[in-house]
């Protein structure tokens, strides 16, 4: 007889053999959920002993014990409360199955009860936060900060945080940041002793991060009184807040403000009895613009603005042509190190880790249409070049038009690529830039995304209407889904991608934050009638200190003029190197 028959003969003994010990079907009785690693199930190894669930139990033959169907799931049998365990009847498979095939991954997992796994899966997504969020107590969460009456260790409540709970955490990110910030440490050092914003009362609002924190506790080393708001209502960490509140900084953000929140806080920071504001610090406008609505008063005593974003620029310049600026103002946006280092070298690198962050996605091949190529938009460029995205740009403007064709890229219409590209990211700082029209068009799957500053420059209201479903996929990630079927990927809802979904490099926001600080140090002890009530650029020499603080991070060394060489072009050995009209 060959080994072919004998083979089919043991096989067929083997399905009888199964076919006496399971009957037909039988609901089994309900048994407790199988533990998640009991779906795949392994070869033990030889020199490892036994998990519980294979050593047989006490009292119970091992032949009762022995599952001669491999296709039998985990939990299809019924317990006893002797502990034994009786095989579930059923019906038997006309053909061979391999136990592999049966490993399915809709096992119960034990805190879940009877939900699929699928579905735990979908929860557990929802309830996840990205590396970049905050540490939170979910027993926090239904709880507004607003409606909690907190205390800092020295009895004090003038703040307004998630959780101050949360401040020894925060205080290891505020330290971990200080070590990737050498000018504002270089700075707070050197000026200490002589106190420049002594008597400053400074109002800010900006985004609440570990380096922003470090920024905050360098001006109150300078003499600075300090009360801070955010001003996104995503990008706060709330264990840096709690810090901040906890070292007696009056604080007022969480992350996941409501607009209401995010209003409210700014008014607690500008309206409080017995301090008044004599310096304000602004990223956006907000700020400035609360002020000038409901304390224009204030303005008699405050000396300057000091104002780091492209939008809050465009609002100062706005206020000066219409003659209502009252006081004097700093635009940091457009000093040299914030735009080149700030704008273009942190962008760079902060637009993949939000993407990767929120979608997990493969960037080769994918085609990308980034709206807008001032220097956000270059960095959003060359990081996705880089990585083997075909990338589409938009402009308005043909000078950084023809700057984005000599860098390879195709200028485009949005309407003309918008059915086929799978990422669409803006950065223009202007609004409704891709409306409703462009959105109802895109493929099924298309991520959309926001690099400025504001969130207006995507129509995300126009999303908010009964015949699209909004669904939360994860934390700062929504699928807004059509009638018939198609879903689009928004990300932070609009509002800034790297921020509110990932960190930016915190060498680079030393950078901009020295330029800050030295900006509230020029404006603040300016003699009377240096600056009028107009939008200044910072001066060149302030800008090319902010550079020279971070080079002996690289231990760089600079090479200075010889006295022939300075006066051969007109410049002073130490600077300034550059006219103000120079473009880097």
């Amino acid at each position: 007889m060959s080994v072919q028959v004998v083979t089919a003969k043991m096989a067929e003994v083997e399905m009888k053999d199964a076919t006496k010990e399971k009957p037909n079907n039988v609901v089994p009785a309900a048994a407790p959920a199988a533990p998640i690693n009991a779906a795949l199930p392994s070869e033990p190894d030889n020199n490892t002993a036994l998990s519980p669930l294979s050593q047989p139990v006490k009292g119970v033959p091992a032949s009762a014990m022995k599952r001669s169907d491999p296709a039998q799931r985990p939990g299809d049998g019924a317990a006893s409360p002797e502990g034994a365990v009786s095989e579930a009847p059923r019906t038997v498979k006309k053909q061979i199955q391999f136990a592999d095939q049966k490993r399915e991954f809709n096992k119960r997992p034990t805190k879940i009860g009877r939900r699929s796994l699928s579905r735990s899966i979908s929860q557990s997504s929802t309830d996840s936060y990205s590396s970049a969020a905050s540490y939170t107590d979910s027993s926090d969460d239904e709880t507004s900060p607003r409606d909690k009456q907190q205390k800092n260790s020295k009895g004090s409540s003038d703040f307004c945080v998630k959780n101050i709970k949360q401040a020894e955490f925060g205080r290891r990110e505020i330290e971990i940041a200080e070590q990737e910030m050498p000018a504002l440490m270089a700075l707070r050092k050197r000026a200490q002793g002589e106190k420049p914003l002594a008597g400053a009362k400074i109002v800010g609002c900006t985004h609440i991060t570990a380096q922003t924190a470090v920024l905050i506790e360098t001006l109150g080393a300078l003499g600075a009184q300090c009360r801070w708001a955010a001003c996104n209502i995503y990008s706060t960490l709330n264990e840096v807040a709690a810090a901040l509140a906890e070292s007696g900084v009056p604080v007022f953000s969480w992350k996941g403000e409501s607009e209401d929140d995010f209003w409210w806080c700014i008014d607690r920071c500008v309206n409080v009895e017995g301090w008044q504001p004599n310096m304000i610090l602004d990223d956006g406008g907000d700020l400035t613009h609360w002020i000038y609505k409901k304390y224009p008063n204030m303005f008699k005593k405050i000396k300057g603005i000091v104002e780091e974003s492209v939008t809050g620029v465009h609002r100062l310049y706005q206020l000066s042509k219409a003659g209502k600026l009252c006081v004097p103002a700093m635009n940091v946006n457009d000093s040299v190190t914030k735009q080149k280092f700030d704008n273009l070298y942190c962008c760079r690198e902060s637009i993949l880790d939000g993407l990767k962050r929120t979608t997990d996605m493969m960037f080769g091949g994918k085609q990308v249409v980034v709206c807008g190529y001032g220097e956000v938009g270059k960095g959003c460029c060359a990081a996705l070049k880089a990585m083997g995205s075909i990338v589409y740009v938009t402009e308005i403007d043909p000078i950084c038009a023809l700057q984005a064709c000599m860098d390879g890229f195709r200028l485009v219409k949005l309407n003309e690529v918008i059915r086929q590209v799978d990422i669409v990211i803006t950065c223009t700082g202007n609004k409704n830039v891709v409306t409703r029209e462009h959105l109802d068009r895109m493929k099924n799957g298309c991520i959309v995304c926001n690099m400025g500053h504001s969130n207006t420059e995507i129509d995300v209201a126009s999303l908010r209407t009964p015949e699209l479903t909004w669904e939360r996929v994860r934390s700062q990630v929504d699928h807004v889904i059509w009638p018939d079927g198609k879903r689009i990927v928004l990300l932070a809802e609009g509002r800034l991608l790297n921020l509110s979904c990932s960190t930016v490099p915190t060498f680079v926001l030393s950078i901009t934050a020295t330029t800050q600080a030295l900006a509230l140090i020029e404006l603040y002890n300016a003699p009377e009638g240096r600056y009028k009530q107009d939008v200044y650029l910072l001066p060149k020499k302030m800008d090319e200190y902010v550079a020279s603080l971070h080079l002996p991070t690289f231990d760089a060394h600079l090479t200075e003029l010889s006295d022939e060489q300075a006066k051969y072009l007109g410049l002073n050995k130490n600077g300034p190197f550059k006219p103000n009209y120079y473009r880097y």
